[in-house]
């Protein structure tokens, strides 16, 4: 009895260990260009069956790349700031919302880093479980003394 009890307690312990989490948005007003409005993903390419979308640029070269096309940051070199900017990629890996989440203390650099986002091309599309679907990036960075540091 004691065996079974034990199987039993063990296959349902890992039966809600294998459990995938997923993290839909939701979507209050539909959103122009998305395959399905009441079905965008917030993606955790460290989790099994998400893969997050990407424009093929690691975290490091992101940066690298900011710090050289946004004239802002050239212009201020002491600048401090923090903030988000959030992307929904359709899937069709085209960006269609690029907007600041978390906006800097500069309108300037929020214009500066929506058109830095809209003009990245080749997205790779966000997928679940191997399907294309629309999904929402976050992309958080930090400035300091006038340069990105992430």
């Amino acid at each position: 009895m004691k065996t079974i009890l034990t199987t039993l307690f063990l296959s349902l312990f890992y039966l809600n260990v294998s459990a995938q989490f997923v993290a839909r948005m939701e979507v209050k007003e539909p959103i122009e260009g998305v395959c399905d409005n009441d079905n965008v993903y917030a993606l955790f390419g460290s989790l099994e069956g998400q893969t997050q979308a990407s424009c093929g640029l690691d975290d490091k070269q992101m940066i690298a790349l900011l710090n050289e096309k946004i004239a802002f940051i050239r212009n201020n070199p002491k600048y401090k700031d923090k903030g988000m900017i959030s992307l929904i990629i359709n899937c069709e890996g085209e960006v269609v919302v690029c907007k600041m989440d978390n906006k800097t203390k500069s309108e300037e650099l929020d214009k500066q880093l929506e058109e830095f986002f809209n003009a990245l091309e080749n997205w790779t599309v966000g997928k679940l479980n191997g399907k294309p679907v629309d999904s929402v990036l976050l992309f958080s960075f930090e400035i300091k003394r006038g340069k990105f540091v992430k």
